[in-house]
């Protein structure tokens, strides 16, 4: 590699990191305006996550006296840079990933388990019994939605199998929509398996009814309850890092669609409104996949979570890819 392939690599990388910890943080801030809408209050500001990370970067950063410290502060800058690493392989508003190859989707799902791996050995170091429970469930939590969501991947890329390409490169994916590669029992399939990844949010992104690992009424925070400062400033913008590449993933996977040549756009303004129809995409997956589960659902106790996702939603994935394979076999189109 040469040395201007790497100086615009990191340019890119940063742009794309900056891109994510705004929409992230700013999507945080209109989940927590709606929902309070949706139950009867006024809730903060759009703006407090800004106002709750600058807060936080301006606090001391205190570190338990039996915690193992090098192990502690190494967690939240992990967790927060195995976040956007994700992005660096997610095509984002029209563009290619950053870097883009063969295989880059089953790389998307391991990194997708490093930042809560990272949570997790902080939750040990910290040497608190509540990061200790709110670690193992987090563990189990992992384990759980795993399942479900390795069997929309390979469901997916078996559809896609018969095509020749890469069927595990994102951008061999975004390229061949699964909905104008399937017939009318595929549809169905696709939908089933749009409705698994959209319940192994929550799961990936700890919010309720997965929120298990946290829990502040049960276990005072769980995983964070030692992290203060610019720690928990991390943490914080890494939840909203992620938020915002698990959307960017279904959309990828699921709506990889642009609209510029839909309305006859070229050049810089067909840029911008693909960039900009992207925003709305992940908006949309957010608000169903987070949002309205959210408002809706209270938090599952640890044995509902592993039920929820080793017997319901693996089960409907599992039919989903069946009704593909099916599919396959009958042949009949809907477009």
């Amino acid at each position: 590699m040469t040395g201007e392939f790497i100086f615009w690599l990191v340019v890119k990388s940063v742009i794309i990191a900056g891109i994510a910890i705004f929409f992230g943080l700013l999507y945080k801030g209109i989940d927590r305006k709606i929902v309070a809408h949706m139950q009867g209050r006024v809730g903060p500001p759009i703006r407090q996550p800004f106002l709750d990370v600058i807060k936080l970067m301006s606090k001391e950063n205190i570190v338990p006296k039996h915690a193992i410290k090098w192990l502690f502060n190494a967690a939240p800058l992990i967790c927060l840079a195995s976040s956007i690493m994700l992005l660096l392989y997610i095509p984002i508003g029209g563009f290619d990933a950053i870097l883009e190859g063969h295989g880059d989707l089953i790389l998307i799902l391991y990194l997708f388990a490093i930042p809560s791996i990272a949570m997790v050995a902080g939750g040990f170091a910290s040497s608190s019994p509540y990061a200790a429970i709110g670690a193992q469930r987090e563990v189990v939590t992992m384990i759980s939605y795993e399942l479900p969501l390795a069997v929309v991947i390979i469901a997916i890329a078996w559809k896609l199998s018969g095509i020749e390409g890469d069927v595990f490169s994102m951008a061999f994916i975004a390229s061949h929509p699964i909905w104008q590669n399937v017939g009318i029992l595929g549809l169905i399939g696709a939908i089933m398996l749009l409705i698994s990844m959209v319940v192994v949010a929550p799961g990936e992104l700890a919010k309720i009814p997965f929120d298990v690992a946290e829990a502040e009424t049960e276990i005072a925070g769980g995983l964070t309850v030692e992290y203060s400062g610019r720690n928990l400033a991390m943490l914080y913008i890494a939840d909203g890092v992620k938020i915002f590449a698990f959307a960017s993933l279904v959309v990828a996977l699921f709506f990889p669609y642009g609209i510029a040549s839909l309305l006859s756009l070229n050049g810089v303004a067909s840029i911008i409104a693909d960039f900009l129809f992207f925003l709305l995409k992940v908006f949309l997956v957010m608000f169903f996949a987070v949002t309205l589960i959210r408002a809706g659902v209270a938090r599952f106790r640890i044995t509902q979570v592993v039920t929820a996702y080793w017997v319901t939603i693996t089960l409907i994935a599992l039919l989903g890819l069946v009704l593909l394979m099916w599919d396959t076999h009958f042949n009949v189109r809907w477009l």
